[in-house]
């Protein structure tokens, strides 16, 4: 039995599960806690945006089947729809549908409840994992060491000894508050106000519909509206359409399809109008991605951690969240498996992580300050990256092999820089220059390379 005796989980959403899963590698016991009821499919309180569509990117699903084998064959029996990313699926970028071509990407369709409830089983099933009703109320130890937390439920607040906690309470984390707490630092923060708001609707899916794809992705355009349809579980279209800046789609019945209406293609649209609804609309707002800069500080206390969107809360439009957090799953697991003592592993993790964030980040908030309105620094390096991108989007809709590295990069398996190799670059350069006359330039998903 390894040494390391006891790890608590803050949180059972999809970060905390997927923490769960590593930690039981390395220590006898995990405990999650979750303030929340969880049972079946139902919708959690502490989830808002459980009812509204979530895209896990291929490597996310990568590293969840890594963890968990046959998960996504798990899924498909689960009633999940599966299928290859640009051959299956539609998205629209700029305004025009990206080529069809082979991606090696499988997408893994689903509503959010379902997604939890497979990994949440999958969970228990290991052995020396437990999951317990309780909330998170504070830390107890000092600036150098967390030696234990403190929970309440039903029987009152208790303090739980652990040699490690792990917060995925996501972006409403107290995590700062009870540092400051014991005297440690807190980390910066950055953010970017986007506004977003979201409203979604479940429909009734047809054989024929689409032309028998699975999904459709319509990025958000110049006037920065867009939205996704999924065919989930049940034989049924989830609906989702967004605004930025304050432009929030309307959840009555006539303005929801009239605000499909004015993205710049009809697929969405199309939907909405020719299928039965199942339910009603429901809203849901998003003001701002929030970064929490845990490896830039000095010093951080042993025997705690922060995961998931407790760690980078990042704009849902591009549905990077899921992914991301495992990725930091997956850097927590080297972390572990490099040293035998924990010594260190806050700063060796948070420098991992950070690594795995940066990439996402700037793919995100480059998206974000494409829009005019979006307050935040324009480098002069950023401004060229996005006329570069820029045009790799119009090649994108007539060139596959373009096509399918932008997609690539944007499910985080090749990195950004796969977009600036030269034999890419000058495919991308070389078109674009001869369509710029056909093809309108739209405002673009900005994508960083990494440094």
């Amino acid at each position: 039995m390894n040494e390391r005796r006891h790890a608590v989980v803050l949180g059972a959403g999809i970060a905390g599960l997927l923490a769960a899963r590593v930690l039981s590698e390395h220590y006898a016991r995990v405990t999650i806690f979750e303030r929340d009821m969880v049972a079946g499919t139902t919708m959690r309180r502490g989830v808002p945006q459980a009812r509204h569509l979530h895209g896990l990117l291929d490597r996310g699903r990568t590293i969840i089947e890594q963890l968990y084998p046959g998960f996504t064959s798990e899924m498909a029996d689960r009633g999940a729809t599966t299928a290859e990313a640009l051959v299956g699926t539609r998205w629209y970028v700029g305004g025009l549908r990206v080529a069809p071509t082979s991606t090696g990407l499988t997408s893994v369709m689903a509503t959010r409840p379902l997604l939890e409830e497979v990994l949440r089983q999958r969970t228990l099933a290991v052995p020396g994992v437990r999951l317990c009703e309780g909330t998170a109320r504070g830390l107890i130890g000092d600036a150098t060491r967390v030696r234990a937390v403190s929970v309440s439920g039903g029987y009152g607040a208790e303090a739980y000894a652990t040699d490690l906690v792990v917060d995925a309470t996501g972006r409403g984390s107290r995590a700062s508050v009870w540092l400051a707490a014991l005297g440690a630092r807190i980390p910066r923060e950055e953010r970017l106000e986007v506004d977003l708001g979201y409203t979604s609707r479940l429909f009734r899916w047809r054989p024929g519909q689409l032309g028998g794809h699975s999904s459709v992705i319509i990025s958000t355009g110049p006037n920065g509206r867009g939205g996704g349809a999924i065919r989930v579980e049940g034989e049924r279209w989830h609906i989702t359409l967004a605004g930025m800046l304050g432009d929030h789609p309307p959840t009555d019945p006539d303005g929801f399809a009239e605000f499909a209406a004015t993205m710049p293609a009809p697929d969405i649209h199309e939907l909405i109008t020719t299928s039965e609804p199942l339910d009603d609309a429901v809203p849901h707002r998003f003001r701002s991605p929030v970064r929490r800069r845990f490896e830039r500080l000095s010093a951080v206390p042993q025997g705690f951690l922060v995961l998931g969107d407790a760690l980078c809360s990042f704009n849902p439009l591009y549905a990077q969240g899921m992914a991301v957090a495992a990725q930091q799953a997956l850097a927590l697991r080297e972390c572990l498996r490099a040293e035998s003592d924990q010594a260190g592993l806050p700063a060796r993790y948070y420098c991992a992580a950070g690594k795995v964030v940066d990439v996402a980040w700037q793919l995100a908030a480059g998206a974000d300050l494409g829009h005019p309105g979006v307050i935040g620094p324009r480098t002069t390096r950023t401004r060229l990256i996005n006329a570069y991108v820029a045009r790799a989007h119009r090649v994108a809709h007539v060139d596959p092999q373009v096509a399918r590295t932008f997609l690539r990069v944007a499910n985080l398996v090749e990195p950004p820089a796969a977009l600036v190799r030269p034999l890419m670059a000058a495919r991308i350069l070389l078109r674009a220059n001869a369509q710029s006359a056909a093809v309108p330039d739209r405002s673009p998903i900005p994508i960083e390379p990494t440094r």
